[in-house]
């Protein structure tokens, strides 16, 4: 579907300053929500809103339907005063158990209190896949927090006895879980509404893989391709690319069976995550059309082949029983025609990245504004992306490939193409704001980094590294009158 010409900026709600560590829906959401107003914004870009795992990475969750109950705001639940966290980044490893522990101290008091019909309801109303998550994540907590595939034999193979008896044993934990993502939900539609009365459209994730280490693939191993203790047989993923030297690897999915059930899995987590938002971004789409398989065996995602994935019967199911489709394909890498195809026939806008166009990437023409088709999103860069203030300092996006020589090579180019040369590239971040809200791409993004000028400092994920990623916060005084003004006179000047 076509998206209307509009502009708007990629913000994790992880990355909003206030006093509890870590970003959250509550009021500092809002008035981030009140200054892509006054900067004539009418998109805001978020990651997935799961319940972060492993690295503490959006895109390795418990749950693909879950929230994430770190972005639980405390205010409204009279927390105590936070110990003095970083202001600009998140200490995973301090917030997350004082702020669980908080949550947990609210559970108490409310299990404690009179009944809630709103807790009931929504109970009743997500049973399909809260009862599974609460009890996984009751069972994990149990277990030591290891892999689901290392718990003891009744609860790895969901035994029905032996997951009754988990329930009655389990049962405080479990309800504290179900709590938590009420809270959370309350919590996304009080703020979805209050974006939606400023005209502000937010714009969701979708991971094509799910976490190993999650409720989804406990839940319904038959759909994943798994050994009979319930680990990974073969992996799925990414080969080395311009994110990654190494390449990328998930659990892979067992498409002919999802296929047999009309992708009765699928259409239940579309249906989800677009009753949270009003578009979303299909990350790696590629993968629908063909997959890159790995033996579980291989450290890396380097060596592999690819395979046949649903292709269009999925989006053809997906059409039927939801309509038009608010999606937007990620068709960043080995790209095919056939991938192109898909994304043709359902309409769906793709994706470039302006730091990619002025070097030797295969897709570099295409990044470049005057080649824009106008049914795409265009960025600046993504989470996954240097700052453009970093990439322009030549720290580049950290492959060891990319020699001075190449780097100083890209920077001329960048400079003459974006007529830079009065600057000196100061304001290279601005002379790619302006290039992009020029151009005829319906939509353009812009991380806040970028907006800010800010550099490799405040980039927020490396890929194919271990720790450190996901952390970065700005400052409420870093949002301007200036700044706004500046983006609003973009966005009226273009059409926007």
């Amino acid at each position: 579907m076509r998206f209307p010409r509009s502009s708007g900026i990629l913000l994790h709600p992880t990355s909003l300053p206030g006093p509890y560590g870590i970003g959250d829906l509550g009021e500092s959401a809002r008035r981030f929500a009140d200054f892509l107003a006054d900067s004539g914004q009418t998109l805001w870009q978020v990651l997935p809103l799961g319940p972060t795992g492993y690295g503490d990475s959006p895109y390795q969750c418990f749950s693909a339907l879950a929230g994430n109950p770190l972005l639980i705001a405390l205010d409204p639940l009279d927390a105590p005063a936070p110990p003095p966290f970083p202001e600009d980044q998140v200490d995973f490893a301090q917030v997350i158990p004082w702020k669980m522990g908080v949550l947990e101290e609210a559970a108490q008091r409310f299990f404690t209190g009179p009944g809630n019909p709103a807790f009931t309801a929504f109970c009743d109303t997500n049973a399909s896949w809260l009862d599974d998550f609460a009890l996984f994540m009751a069972l994990k907590q149990y277990h030591g927090e290891v892999v689901w595939s290392h718990w003891e034999l009744g609860a790895r193979m969901r035994d029905p006895q032996s997951l009754a008896q988990w329930r009655e044993r389990l049962a405080s934990a479990i309800a504290a879980h179900r709590y938590f993502q009420f809270l959370f939900f309350r919590q996304w539609h009080e703020l979805r509404e209050y974006c939606r009365a400023r005209k502000i459209r937010i714009m969701g994730d979708l991971p094509i893989y799910v976490a190993h280490d999650s409720a989804d693939v406990w839940a319904r191993p038959e759909a994943f391709q798994l050994d009979a203790n319930g680990d990974p047989t073969v992996v799925a993923g990414v080969p080395p690319d311009y994110f990654s030297a190494t390449g990328q690897r998930n659990p892979i999915y067992r498409w002919e069976t999802m296929a047999a059930e009309g992708y009765g899995w699928w259409l239940d987590r579309f249906r989800a995550v677009l009753a949270q938002f009003d578009l979303v971004r299909l990350d790696h789409f590629r993968g629908f059309e063909a997959y890159w398989e790995v033996p579980a065996t291989e450290p890396t995602a380097e060596h592999g082949r690819w395979v046949n994935g649903p292709g269009a019967a999925l989006f053809e199911a997906a059409r039927r029983e939801l309509g038009e489709l608010p999606f937007v394909a990620e068709n960043l890498g080995v790209i095919t025609p056939e991938v192109e195809a898909i994304r043709a026939q359902f309409d769906l806008p793709g994706m470039s990245i302006l730091q990619f166009a002025f070097g030797d990437d295969p897709q570099g023409p295409s990044f470049r504004p005057h080649n824009y088709p106008r049914n795409l999103v265009a960025y600046t860069g993504t989470h996954d992306c240097d700052t453009t203030a970093g990439w322009w300092s030549s720290v580049g996006r950290g492959e060891s490939t990319r020699t001075q020589e190449t780097i100083q090579r890209e920077r001329e180019f960048a400079r003459s193409y974006l007529n830079a040369g009065n600057t000196g590239g100061r304001e290279i971040h601005w002379e790619f704001i302006h290039a992009l809200e020029a151009s005829v791409a319906d939509t353009v993004l812009i991380p806040l980094q970028d907006v800010l000028g800010l550099g490799s400092e405040a980039r927020m994920n490396q890929p194919a590294t271990l720790g450190g990623n996901w952390r970065w916060r700005y400052r409420n005084a870093m949002l301007t009158p200036e700044t706004a003004s500046r983006l609003q006179a973009l966005a009226r000047m273009y059409d926007r």
